[in-house]
């Protein structure tokens, strides 16, 4: 089973890299990012209504942020809603960060913290004794102690009042996940009831022609078992690239093999749905079997 999404309400524009559909308050709902085909890195983050089998409208009259890649999460009975924030300089890309809003009102979330400056994806889980499992990215230099542009690092904090730039900045990195010539990311975050965690996340790396000359990037959708208690993985999978989605167009040539995970929703027939971006300029869901299986059952969705 495979699709496209629809979007309705944003005519010239381009939806990708969204959040999961998640229920709130008597709907299902997405935040997703939205961008003029001929732009890049001036979007917006907008929140759609699920209204038919893959259909979203916009919510009318919804916050607009300033943003790109949100996602969604459910810490202590709110909603935490994420995403990267582009800082300009004279009309040039001078940095990014991730900002962080929560709130239990879809129309009213309040703005609450800044990621690290140059960091993106990071993500968060409520663990089993109600504490915060913090995903990040630490980014390196090409000098620095990793050949590859960026990692994947995990911390713990007590509640959401302890998050900011310098707690993330910390997290220690998960060995064995990326080879060097790689770099990846957490998309989605889900606690497991054998307490470990399950993520849907990204792998990505620079591919180059050997006739041509051309660079292109290869983004991956992977799942992957993460032991919190001694920061351990214990599994990674591929689980979908941008073929096993329907063809589409792609906001650059070399962003054709482009598949932004933005994570996984539990089906009834025990499988899942995995939706992603696709070519900067769509989603797509396709469905898969269950990445976690043998290693326990999600808790709660999100």
């Amino acid at each position: 089973d495979q699709a496209v999404l629809t979007f309705h309400g944003v005519p010239g524009f381009d939806v990708y890299n969204p959040s999961i559909p998640f229920v709130w308050t008597g709907g299902t709902y997405l935040y997703a990012r939205i961008e003029r085909r001929s732009e890049w890195a001036r979007s917006w983050v907008r929140l759609f209504r699920q209204t038919g089998q893959d259909d979203w409208t916009l919510v009318p009259d919804s916050m607009i942020y300033q943003l790109e890649d949100p996602y969604i999460s459910k810490i202590d009975d709110q909603l935490v809603m994420g995403g990267t924030h582009v800082r300009y300089s004279r009309g040039k890309i001078d940095t990014f960060y991730g900002y962080f809003y929560r709130g239990e009102k879809l129309d009213d979330m309040t703005y609450f913290t800044t990621g690290p400056d140059h960091m993106k994806d990071i993500r968060l889980v409520e663990m089993a004794n109600g504490h915060i499992g913090v995903f990040s990215r630490p980014r390196y230099e090409p000098s620095g102690p990793a050949a590859r542009a960026a990692d994947i690092g995990f911390t713990v904090i007590e509640d959401l009042d302890q998050l900011d730039a310098h707690i993330i900045d910390k997290a220690k990195p998960i060995d064995g996940l990326l080879q060097p010539d790689e770099w990846g990311g957490c998309n989605q975050c889900y606690l497991l009831d054998s307490h470990l965690i399950g993520v849907a996340g990204h792998k990505a790396c620079r591919i180059v022609d050997e006739q041509t000359g051309r660079a292109s990037m290869l983004y991956t959708n992977i799942a992957f078992i993460f032991d919190p208690e001694h920061h351990q993985l214990e599994t990674v999978k591929l689980i979908g690239t941008r073929s096993c989605y329907p063809a589409g167009p792609a906001k650059m040539p070399e962003l054709a093999d482009c598949a932004f995970t933005a994570g996984l929703v539990p089906r009834t027939d025990g499988r899942m749905d995995l939706y992603s971006g696709i070519g900067d300029t769509q989603v797509g869901r396709i469905t898969i079997d269950n990445p976690f299986a043998g290693y326990g059952r999600i808790i709660t969705p999100f």
